[in-house]
């Protein structure tokens, strides 16, 4: 039986990763160990992990990880408050699929896609 599911996405420097993640999304640390290299995130149920790779080109990365919400424009409008920045392409919109769906992008082109039923 599968229980969950945890993204491993790339990063180029851990902070930036750990400062976009925890201070604008609201993500917390999951883990009592800093591992070199690798960072661990958590926010209610959904854990994303994030793997160095100092090497990366943004522009070449089709990391994309697509999360469940429940209160999508609540989140939204949070996020909004906070500034931080909407894809160009994903403002929050209801979708023809029915899903009311936005996007962001992290700092090192890791699509992030927030949906919820409608």
């Amino acid at each position: 039986m599968l229980t969950h599911i945890n993204p491993k996405l790339p990063m180029r420097d851990k902070t930036v990763t750990w400062d976009y993640y925890v201070n604008q999304l609201g993500f917390e640390l999951f883990g009592s160990a800093d591992y070199d290299g690798y960072l661990m995130v958590q926010k209610d149920s959904i854990q994303i992990h994030f793997f160095e790779f100092k090497e990366l080109d943004p522009t070449e990365n089709y990391g994309q990880v697509y999360i469940r919400v429940d209160g999508i424009d609540s989140f939204y409008q949070t996020l909004l408050d906070k500034k931080v920045r909407i894809h160009p392409n994903g403002y929050l919109e209801a979708k023809p699929w029915g899903q009311k769906e936005f996007s962001l992008l992290d700092p090192d082109n890791n699509l992030l896609k927030f949906g919820e039923s409608i």
